[in-house]
């Protein structure tokens, strides 16, 4: 029974016909990708230009013949109420409405035309596919946030049962917690895992201290899908053995569509079918391939509201190796944001010692999981949950270690929490920097 399916047509949403266009775009041949892509990117731009007010109002200077005198569009030109953004001829009633998870700061409700979404469906459907997962009988094991409030939890749960999934609890990472995620894994033959990496790491770091398997207590599990949140190379590794299956790296944004997903060839591919995706540096000005930049993208699809050269404050470099119909995201370095601002004016990316950290406080076994926040310019506080606090040796080697990848002047200090906060919608963000850059 396609009942996965089947609830996506009665939302309006029209999957067959989506799932039919993607295979159109992608028995397009190679010679003749790039103008597929050029075209359906005119298409769009000039479907805004000529329908959508909010949109004609920025782009006045545009030059049809000139990409690059498209304007960049950031979260910020689209936090407003909705009904400023939406093409004519769309309302509540016929669109896709959703909320970002604003873990980047800028949360703002957005839409969708119900064909784009659809296509954003037939797009996951298409990669999960790649490793024999299928959305209509493959039973998901789901480690994503709920809401709290009683309408929204039990629409959830609806939405779980309708989509053949069971929802595991981001908030609570206890081992009591995942005594209990182990015992459902026992019982229910669940093909695959997708959800946070967070979370999902901290349940492969409980089994590793119970020397389990998941695969020996849940033969059925074929795959581990993980998203939302950075994937480090050790806890990669980490998941590998402990779930026994491979593990896949996603990478989306809820207000355009699946930007990437990792192949089998281990690949992260990006979106070329329903996405146009540029790297760009300070200045706007695209970088070649294996050159370090802002991702902006345009969605082209979306009739609803215009996601256009859409700044998504990504970092990331795309492959030596790609090509217009196989672009290869090589590295997602993390958002613009995560930027620590030292006393001397030095720039680092949060990320980047956000993960020497990690291989030092690890070390030990005893450390679950952390965050770093930068308080002041010279002060950064490192939160923890931990069985037992960190030593002062342990600590002298962070600081050490912080000291030399940044400058000296540093102070760090240290919170041991029970367990840290989350966003609402129960992401962790490994690096906030609170001084104004």
């Amino acid at each position: 029974m396609r009942l996965f399916d089947l609830t996506l047509q009665l939302k309006g949403f029209a999957i067959d016909k989506a799932k039919h266009v993607l295979s159109e775009i992608q028995d397009i041949k190679i010679a003749e990708f790039e103008a597929y892509v050029l075209n359906q990117r005119q298409s769009i731009l000039e479907y805004h230009l000529a329908h959508n007010s909010f949109y004609k109002s920025k782009g006045k200077d545009i030059d049809l013949d000139d990409w690059y005198s498209v304007p960049i569009m950031t979260k910020k030109d689209l936090q407003q109420p909705l009904s400023n953004v939406l093409s004519d001829g769309f309302h509540k009633k016929n669109i896709y409405i959703d909320k970002t998870s604003g873990a980047s700061g800028d949360p703002f409700y957005f839409a969708k035309d119900k064909f784009c979404h659809a296509l954003t469906w037939a797009q996951i459907i298409d990669r999960f596919s790649w490793y024999n997962i299928d959305f209509n009988t493959s039973k998901q094991a789901r480690f994503y946030g709920i809401p709290l409030d009683k309408k929204g939890y039990y629409k959830e749960r609806l939405k779980d049962l309708l989509a053949n999934r069971f929802r595991f609890s981001v908030f609570d990472l206890s081992d009591d917690a995942f005594e209990k995620c182990l015992k459902k894994f026992e019982k229910t033959s669940f093909e695959y895992i997708n959800g946070y990496t967070s979370p999902i790491v901290q349940f492969a770091k409980f089994l590793k201290q119970k020397n389990i398997v998941l695969k020996d207590v849940c033969p059925s599990l074929n795959v581990c899908v993980v998203t939302s949140e950075m994937l480090f190379d050790s806890d990669k590794i980490l998941m590998q053995e402990q779930f026994g299956v491979p593990i896949v790296n996603e990478y989306g944004a809820s207000e355009l569509d699946l930007i990437a997903f990792e192949n089998l060839q281990g690949e992260w591919q990006v979106n070329s079918e329903t996405l146009f995706v540029e790297v760009l540096d300070e200045n706007n000005k695209p970088l070649p391939y294996g050159e370090e930049g802002r991702l902006v993208i345009t969605s082209l699809y979306n009739k609803a509201s215009p996601f256009i050269r859409y700044d998504i404050g990504d970092m990331g470099v795309l492959s030596k190796n790609s090509s217009v119909q196989k672009p290869i995201l090589e590295k997602l370095i993390g958002r613009t944001n995560d930027i620590a601002v030292l006393p001397s004016g030095k720039k680092a990316a949060g990320l980047t010692f956000y993960y020497i950290t990690k291989s030092i406080i690890e070390d030990g076994g005893n450390v679950k999981e952390f965050t770093i926040e930068q308080l002041k310019p010279h002060l950064f506080q490192v939160n923890y949950v931990a069985s037992e606090a960190l030593s002062e040796s342990q600590k002298e080697t962070i600081n050490r270690a912080m000291i030399k990848y940044l400058e000296d002047g540093v102070t760090i200090i240290y919170e041991r929490f029970e367990k840290l906060n989350r966003s609402n919608s129960g992401k962790l963000k490994q690096f906030t920097s609170y001084v104004n850059q």
